[in-house]
């Protein structure tokens, strides 16, 4: 188990990740041989038994449907998870998560090529997608934050550009990785609410902060976080004011959030 000053450095502090090609986030588990009739995008896939799979750890770019266009580096990753899919002969290793399965059907579980490499890892690490650790399915969060590391270092993939936007430019709902001014702190039955560009609301719940030093809020007002997740808007918020701002997140785990380096 990881000890609370490793995970804190590893997101705290920037720290660079470098991965070898023998530590693509190995899981040690009794892993289920399924055949992939579909890649679908490059976090989804479509099984020969027509279930859908959701792989865990990552959040690739959204291929476009009907009018809307594709992200950029949707195709990418889409066209490199079915060329891994096919140098493991269609048939991968799936792991199912602690929850086995999301809101709309389909399987979540850690996918492996037929070589034992996480096939999120390697996108990550290609920079093919953005890291996510949702609980409780976060196993592998340490080393699939270090895959996306490794990559935004070498500015690969959608790091060669801006990916990160500010907080105070969201337009709508949906996964992003923003940054920001914490501008408001305060604790609600044992969470912390941080309030960044005056516009999103940022919950860690009370389990979460345990990760993290005594001292750990005292490091963050004033200063420019960044977060990542699924951003919602908040009903009935109208204006950015502290008591009624647009949009909300709720972190899951510590690599959802990085702070100050300094």
């Amino acid at each position: 188990m990881q000890k609370k000053a490793s995970l804190v450095g590893a997101f705290f502090v920037g720290v660079f990740w470098h991965l070898s090609a023998a530590a693509l986030c190995p899981l040690p588990l009794p892993k289920a041989t399924v055949a992939v009739a579909e890649v679908v995008d490059g976090d989804t896939l479509r099984l020969g038994n027509g279930r859908s799979v959701r792989l865990i750890g990552i959040n690739a770019p959204e291929v476009g449907r009907g009018k809307r266009a594709s992200e950029p580096y949707a195709i990418a990753a889409r066209q490199r998870l079915q060329a891994l899919v096919e140098a493991s002969g269609g048939r991968i290793h799936l792991v199912r998560g602690a929850e086995s399965n999301d809101r709309y059907g389909r399987i979540l579980a850690y996918g492996y090529a037929r070589t034992g490499d996480n096939l999120a890892a390697q996108l990550l690490r290609e920079g093919l997608g953005y890291h996510s650790a949702i609980a409780p399915n976060t196993r592998l969060a340490i080393c699939q934050g270090e895959a996306e590391q490794a990559a935004r270092t070498a500015r690969l993939g959608l790091w060669q550009g801006q990916p990160v936007q500010r907080a105070r430019t969201l337009k709508h709902s949906g996964f992003a990785v923003v940054s920001g001014q914490v501008t408001r702190m305060q604790r609600r039955n044992g969470a912390l609410l941080l309030d960044v560009d005056g516009v999103l609301r940022v919950r860690l719940p009370a389990r979460l902060l345990r990760s993290y030093p005594a001292a750990f809020a005292d490091t963050l007002k004033g200063r420019t976080v960044e977060v990542r997740g699924w951003i919602v808007s908040r009903s009935g918020a109208r204006a950015a004011t502290p008591r009624s701002l647009r949009w909300q997140l709720q972190l899951s785990h510590p690599s959802m959030l990085r702070g100050p380096a300094g």
